[in-house]
This record gives structure tokens, C-alpha cells and sequence, in this order.
């Protein structure tokens, strides 16, 4: 190319970069490259506990190498870990617990490998900020404090960041600390589930209703008594001596020491029920069908139920199909007697969460932590759940300071 016609081209290069046109069209480029990605720099690894097998708490192990969170769906969000909850339900899935399961929810096709779910993390509840959007959120910015329930088939939050869905969040309670915060969200959309989506309850169809919580001072049990209290119902709890006076402190109108002697008993000769909560199980079902007035569309709705053990022990299929004929009959079974049978699930929920976050800002529900670890001290936080017996949450915190 000639000297000359080097200028021409120079010229003209220099004349379409001032182009007004031209600069229209590359802010709105570069705006839309901002919306697929806004973060300042490109990570690819971050630091979290993780599991490479199933086992006690030898498998627990800290990595700053596991992988970083992609938005893989539009309406998904990554969101910077404040604060993580964990739950029982960590400590079985740590052994193993459900893995047949959440491995086909992961992988319906059984595209991946055995054991492609690890390493795994755990930590099902969150409280943090939202660090980017995918291009469908439109209820969620940036820097919003947010607070979830994750599901066990996804990442847990025992990490840096986590990727969940915008329908499975929701904005944190701005009376509540990130810490406060993440001892709330798994046991309030379980306990949601179970009392309003199963049983049927709300806040207008709630007053006056007697509820029975069998089991009433673990997680979901505490939240459980609150939410009731909150929406008029009357309340009456089961769960030892120790814990009696922290139950009514929480709102229980009447209390039942399960240790007492045969809890059955006392519960006999009160007046029937129209909800029950069984957070209990084993040979409850037994005699706590004949506590529900019949014929009034009472329900009975137990959280123990062997839906994960039967596709553990029998494989997927036929673990389902155990699992429908043996609900199918029970529910026959009562209903001839006029009361309804029900298993009760956890499902995430951010309009449940939404609805629990006005509560807890209006002073009805309030967050009960048991302790807070730091993040270097999730093994110890373990050991905290395993032992039970807890009247509240166990957070870890994640600080810069604790990695």
C-alpha cells in the first residue's frame, strides 16, 4: 500500500470513530456487554469447604481452588456468601444421605459420571449481596443484601460466592445482621411448605385454628411456632423440660413434656386438633391421627418421611415407587376415617421468604442463633449440629479475615 493511499485510509478510520452514529452504536455495545457481565475482573476459582466423598467430618476440606459460580441461566444471580447456615440436613448429606436422589435431580439424563456431584459443598441457607444478575432479573440489582434457602441438589453456601435462581430469593430483613439472617431461610421454607402449601394453612385461614408441633424446639419447629402465633392460630408444642420455658417464650400456648412418660397421653385429653406437624416420626403416626377432629378437613403433615431412604436403598425407580404406594395407602388409609395423611417437603421459595421477611421486620419472628463460627471453624461447626439437642441455628460467618 502506497504512502497516499496509507492517509486515505487513516483519514477515514479517524473520521468514523467521531462518527455520532458510530459512538451510538458502540455505547450500546458496550452496555450490553455490561449486562452479560459485570464483574471487574475474571475469576475462576474461590475459596470453600468442600467434600471429595461421603463420610463423617475426616471429609470435610478447605480449598481456595474450587470452582467459581457461572450464571448459566438468565434469571439467575451470584451472590457474595455474608453468612451461612447449616442445618441437620448438612450432616446427612455429608454421610451420603439422598445422593441417589439430588444426583438425578442434578443430572436427569444421566449425562455425567457416578459421582460427578463433588466436590461438593454444603450450607443450605445465605445471607450475603448480590454481586451480578443474569439478563431476566428484574426484581434484583446489584449490591441488594438478599437472603435464600438453598436447595440440596445446587452448591451449598460454605463458599465465597453461590449461584441461585431470583424466584429462590428474596431481600434480607433489614432488622436482621447477615449472621441473624442466614439462621432463618431453610427452616422457614420448609416450615412454609409444610403448613401452607401442604396443610393449607395462611394468614387469613389461621386464627383460632389449634395446630399441634410435634418436636416443637428444633429448627423448623421454632419457626413453626412463631408463624403460627403470628397468623392467631393456637399453638401446643411437645419437646423435653430443658427446653419448655424457651418454647414459650417463642409463643407456645401450651407445652407437653415428651419426657414426662407416653406424650400421647396428655395429648388425649385436650381438645382434638386441626393441624399437626410431625418433626418427630417413628411410631407417632400411631396414635397422633386420633388427636385431628374428623371430618372437619383436618390434616396431619410429618417432615419424617422415608422418601430418600427408599431411592438410596432401592434406586431411583423403584425407590419411587415404593415411596407413592406407600403414601397412596396411608393416605386411604385415614382418609375413611376423616382426617387427611400428608408428607410435608422443603422447597425454596423467595415469595415465601418475601412474606417471612415482613414478619421478622414487623417483630414477629425473631432469628434464633445457637453460636457463630468463623469460616476456618466449619468442622467444629459440624460436630455442633451432629450433637443436636440445639435451640437454635449454627452460622458460620464468611469474612475475609476468617478464609
Amino acid at each position: 500500500m502506497s504512502f497516499s493511499r496509507y492517509l486515505v485510509h487513516r483519514r477515514l478510520l479517524l473520521h468514523l470513530r467521531n462518527c455520532p452514529s458510530v459512538n451510538t452504536s458502540t455505547s450500546r455495545l458496550d452496555s450490553q456487554k455490561r449486562l452479560v457481565s459485570t464483574s471487574n475482573r475474571c475469576r475462576t476459582v474461590m475459596p470453600a469447604w468442600v467434600i471429595d466423598r461421603y463420610g463423617n467430618n475426616d471429609v470435610l476440606r478447605f480449598t481456595r481452588n474450587a470452582g467459581f459460580p457461572v450464571i448459566h441461566y438468565p434469571n439467575e444471580v451470584i451472590i457474595k456468601v455474608f453468612a451461612a447456615g447449616l442445618n441437620p440436613l448438612d450432616v446427612s448429606m455429608r454421610g451420603g444421605y439422598g445422593a441417589a436422589t439430588l444426583t438425578m435431580r442434578r443430572d436427569p439424563l444421566n449425562i455425567t459420571q457416578s459421582g460427578s456431584e463433588f466436590p461438593l459443598i454444603l450450607g443450605r441457607d445465605v445471607s450475603g449481596v448480590i454481586m451480578e444478575c443474569g439478563l431476566d432479573v428484574k426484581h434484583f440489582s446489584e449490591r441488594d443484601e438478599v437472603w435464600a434457602a438453598v436447595p440440596p441438589w445446587k452448591q451449598g453456601s460454605l463458599a465465597e460466592f453461590v449461584v441461585l435462581s431470583a424466584n429462590e430469593i428474596s431481600h434480607k430483613p433489614k432488622s436482621l445482621s447477615h449472621i441473624e439472617a442466614a439462621a432463618i431461610p431453610y427452616v422457614a421454607t420448609t416450615a412454609w411448605s409444610a403448613l401452607v402449601n401442604t396443610g393449607g394453612l395462611s394468614k387469613d385461614k389461621c386464627a383460632n385454628k389449634r395446630i399441634l408441633i410435634l418436636g416443637g424446639s428444633g429448627g423448623v419447629g421454632t419457626f413453626a411456632i412463631q408463624m403460627m402465633k403470628a397468623w392467631d392460630g393456637h399453638v401446643t408444642v411437645t419437646c423435653s423440660q430443658n427446653a419448655e420455658r424457651f418454647v414459650k417464650e417463642l409463643g407456645a400456648d401450651h407445652v407437653v413434656d415428651y419426657t414426662a412418660g407416653p406424650v400421647e397421653e396428655p395429648l388425649s385429653k385436650l381438645e382434638k386438633f386441626d393441624l399437626i406437624l410431625d418433626n418427630v416420626g417413628g411410631d407417632t403416626e400411631r396414635w397422633a391421627l386420633g388427636l385431628l377432629k374428623p371430618w372437619c378437613g383436618a390434616k396431619y403433615v410429618t417432615l419424617v418421611t422415608p422418601f430418600m431412604q427408599n431411592t438410596d436403598t432401592l434406586g431411583v425407580a423403584d425407590g419411587m415407587m415404593q415411596t407413592a404406594a406407600t403414601v397412596a395407602t396411608k393416605a386411604l388409609k385415614h382418609l375413611i376415617k376423616g382426617v387427611h395423611y400428608r408428607w410435608g417437603f422443603f422447597a425454596p421459595s423467595g415469595p415465601a421468604l418475601d412474606e417471612v421477611r415482613d414478619m421478622v421486620d414487623a417483630g414477629q419472628i425473631r432469628a434464633v442463633v445457637e453460636e457463630t463460627f468463623r469460616f476456618s471453624q466449619v468442622p467444629q461447626a459440624f460436630e455442633k449440629v451432629e450433637k443436636g439437642h440445639a435451640r437454635g441455628k449454627t452460622v458460620v460467618q464468611i469474612s475475609q479475615d476468617g478464609l
